[in-house]
């Protein structure tokens, strides 16, 4: 993330979930195409026509906006594809964490999963939970490899919401840094002040955890 946003982390002590149809991908939600075409087998006895179809898909559409999702990267390693995706400069830092640690840092009523990335021309979907089209994604984004967590807004009970609203774009979920970061790692090719500024504003927050520099800046042995 952007220095700016891991301040933020920092200051609100809380992890911050985009709108579902806010986070750019056009398929967040959908479903794949065989769905459709064999709805009168998933559904028996239920009259099949396009206006059905058309209500349920505008349904699942509207969907979209009740859902928000916290995006991670796991890998055994950095990625260099992910740091020029994901960063607009070398002022930013990844934060490392652990499935254990991430999924005992959070609150009740949210869903923690691993995306599978499917071909939406072929594949086929089970339909017997509404999040599940939220963690699966086109196979064009494997390399992300992402865990997501998910907040619903669908029920009604006040008691099941997670989280404060951010206006109408976002909700923010309140953590305990300390158990949640493992280190925190700077951009390759960042400057040396910036690790010293990492250092430094992390003490002022009193957050302990190591600060490493990235293993893509090691020098080569020719």
């Amino acid at each position: 993330m952007d220095f700016t946003k891991f301040v933020s982390l920092l200051d609100l002590h809380a992890l911050y979930f985009a709108r579902s149809d806010l986070l750019g991908d056009l398929f967040e939600g959908a479903m794949p195409r065989d769905n459709f075409r064999f709805h009168s087998l998933l559904y028996p006895g239920l009259p099949v026509t396009a206006e059905t179809i058309k209500r349920l898909s505008e349904r699942r559409e509207l969907f979209r906006k009740q859902i928000y999702v916290n995006c991670w990267h796991m890998n055994e390693r950095e990625s260099a594809a992910m740091w020029n995706l994901y960063v607009r400069s070398n002022e930013a830092i990844a934060v490392q964490s652990t499935y254990e640690r991430l999924h005992t840092c959070l609150p009740p009523h949210v869903y923690v999963g691993a995306v599978q990335y499917i071909d939406y021309e072929n594949d086929f979907l089970p339909e017997d939970d509404l999040l599940r089209p939220f963690i699966h994604k086109r196979k064009s984004f494997e390399h992300e490899r992402e865990l997501r967590v998910i907040i619903s807004l669908e029920s009604e009970d006040e008691e099941t919401w997670v989280g404060y609203t951010v206006g109408s774009i976002g909700r923010t979920v309140s953590i305990k840094l300390e158990d949640l970061v493992e280190k925190v790692y700077v951009a390759p090719t960042s400057p040396a002040w910036f690790a010293d500024l990492v250092r430094s504003v992390m003490s002022k927050y009193r957050l302990d955890k190591p600060v490493v520099l990235s293993c893509l800046d090691e020098k080569p042995v020719f």
